[in-house]
Parts: structure tokens; C-alpha cells; sequence
């Protein structure tokens, strides 16, 4: 009898990685631009959606946030457009089923993504709703950032270097406590933003959140120094961290304790507050990278003892 063919190996594609970075890079983008509708009060400054001012192209006067609005929409339904190209690209492309379905899932996040962000105006911008908008962005980041990295020549080529982590809790298990977290302190702070709750609950979490990342990334880097896939994105990681209560200091001075009566927002609370969303993004997105490579190079299974023999007589 012959043999049935075997599953050829997947093959590095330089273009499709190349153009699977420039994905991601847009949906930074594009979180950047809403962050910006968000912390200059802009998010109704155009009334109407699918339409702007009963228009699908035209553009409108840029006076006031509509700017912003207007731009920030002009971005998303830009990435929209990538994202199905990378989606078709790797459905037809792609030998890795399990890559073409996390494609297709990449389309249907930024699908409902963007009927969230029509449903804000819709709806004049419920709280929860807004938080849940900002949500899924930081979601289909993740997403977009996770093709980028299993299309990467890397990730493709190398050989995983396993080894057995016997400690408790497992680095896996942390990092997944990470993102938990993270995504904790992400709809606290959306719920902030978007006028749901006070400061008292996001800022109350970052301390939780700081002692769980810097756990993991401190273990990652001290136990695993030699696997370059986890010490990288643990070192990132770590360092963002670090940034990102900075500018979580600089957002709450310039927005709670000096902006509280400020008539509009100001620009070190609006460019403060910009950046600790983008670096927050930037955080989830790379300790999702970093569980991604935990899981890949490290088996939290202990050896187990040696079975007993038995002597027979």
C-alpha cells in the first residue's frame, strides 16, 4: 500500500507578513484616532452613522471635534478594508487551517467593532456600550498582532525550544492571569472615560495589575533568559509596564486633580490620556505575544516519578 500524502509544510511569505504587520500597525492607528475622539469630547460631533452629515464620502468641515470623528471613522473603515484583504489573502494563501479561521475571526472582530462604534452614536454613547467599543479594538489588536507573528519567518522556520517548567504557579498560568487582568483594568478605564464610573476603581486595579505583570515578566526573564521567543517579549513587556504607569500618573494629574473644572479638554490631559490608551494597547497585545511563546516553548507538565517495580517472585 503507498502512503498517504503528508500535509506539506508551511512556507515563509515575506509579502503576506509584510503586509500582516501593516495591518496591525493601522489598527494601532486607529485606536490612537479613538482615543483621540475620546479625550477631546468629540464622539457626537458627527450626529449620524453609517453617514456623516447624510454623506458616505463627502468630507465635512473639519471645525470643532469633527476632526477627529470624521478621521477616526475614515481610519476604521480603512482597516476594514485591510482586514479583509489579509483575511482573503490568508484563506487562499495559507496552509495552516487553524491560521485561515484566526483570519476569518480577524474580519468578524472588526465587523463588530464597527457596528459597536455605529451603535455608540446611535445610541448616544451609553457608557457600557462605549467600554465594550473600546474593548473589542484592543481585541482584534491582539488578533491582528498574533497573525503578524505566526506569519512571521520565525515562527515559520525555527524549531520550538521546549523545556519543562516545574514551578507553581506555571509561567503559562501567569501570563494568562495577565491578560485577565488586563482586560479588568481595560473596561475599568473605559468606564472611566466614557463617564460610567469614577477614577477610584481603575486607578485602585493598577496596583493589582502591576504586581501580576511584573510577576511574569520578572519570572520569564530570571527562569527562561535563554529562550529569546519569551526573554524579548517579557523585557518588552516589563518596560511598557513601566511607561504605562507613568502615563497613567500624567493622565490622572492633568485630568482628575488639575482638568476636573477645565471647560474643554486640555493638551497634556488629552495627549497624556492618548498615550496611556495606546501604550495600554500596546501592553495587552504583547503579553498576548508572550503567552502565545510560553505556550509554544515551555511544557508545564513535572516529569513524573518513576512507576515502582514490582518483584515477582
Amino acid at each position: 500500500m503507498s502512503k498517504l500524502p503528508e500535509q506539506s509544510a508551511p512556507s515563509y511569505n515575506p509579502a503576506h507578513h509584510a503586509f500582516a504587520i501593516f495591518v496591525a500597525c493601522a489598527t494601532l492607528v486607529v485606536i490612537t484616532a479613538g482615543a483621540l475622539v475620546t479625550s477631546n469630547d468629540a464622539g457626537l460631533s458627527v450626529p449620524d452613522w453609517p453617514t456623516s452629515f447624510g454623506y458616505l464620502v463627502k468630507v465635512p468641515p473639519f471645525v470643532g471635534g469633527i476632526q477627529y470623528e470624521w478621521s477616526h471613522r475614515v481610519l476604521a473603515g480603512t482597516t476594514v478594508c485591510l482586514t479583509l484583504g489579509i483575511a482573503l489573502w490568508t484563506w487562499f494563501a495559507e496552509k495552516r487551517r487553524w491560521l485561515r479561521w484566526l483570519a476569518a475571526a480577524a474580519f468578524s472582530t472588526i465587523i463588530v467593532q464597527a457596528t459597536l462604534g455605529g451603535m455608540t452614536v446611535l445610541f448616544f454613547q451609553p457608557p457600557w456600550l462605549s467600554t465594550a467599543h473600546a474593548t473589542v479594538a484592543q481585541t482584534f489588536f491582539c488578533i491582528a498582532v498574533s497573525i503578524a507573528l505566526f506569519t512571521g519567518r520565525t515562527w515559520v522556520h525555527e524549531e520550538p525550544q521546549v523545556e519543562t517548567d516545574t514551578r507553581t504557579p506555571s509561567l503559562f498560568t501567569l501570563c494568562k492571569f495577565s491578560i485577565f487582568i488586563l482586560y479588568v483594568q481595560l473596561i475599568l478605564g473605559g468606564m472611566f472615560r466614557h463617564h460610567g464610573t469614577s477614577w477610584w476603581p481603575h486607578v485602585g486595579n493598577a496596583p493589582l495589575v502591576s504586581l501580576i505583570l511584573g510577576w511574569t515578566a520578572v519570572r520569564a526573564i530570571s527562569r527562561h533568559s535563554n529562550i529569546d521567543a519569551i526573554r524579548k517579549p517579557a523585557i518588552a513587556m516589563l518596560s511598557l509596564l513601566i511607561v504605562q504607569l507613568c502615563l497613567g500618573f500624567a493622565a490622572f494629574v492633568t485630568r482628575v486633580a488639575w482638568g476636573r473644572d477645565a471647560a474643554q479638554p486640555e493638551a497634556p490631559m488629552v495627549i497624556s490620556t492618548v498615550l496611556h490608551v495606546a501604550v495600554g494597547a500596546l501592553l495587552l497585545a504583547t503579553t498576548v505575544v508572550l503567552t502565545i511563546q510560553v505556550w509554544r516553548h515551555l511544557s508545564a507538565t513535572r516529569q513524573a516519578s518513576p512507576a515502582p517495580v514490582i518483584q515477582t517472585a
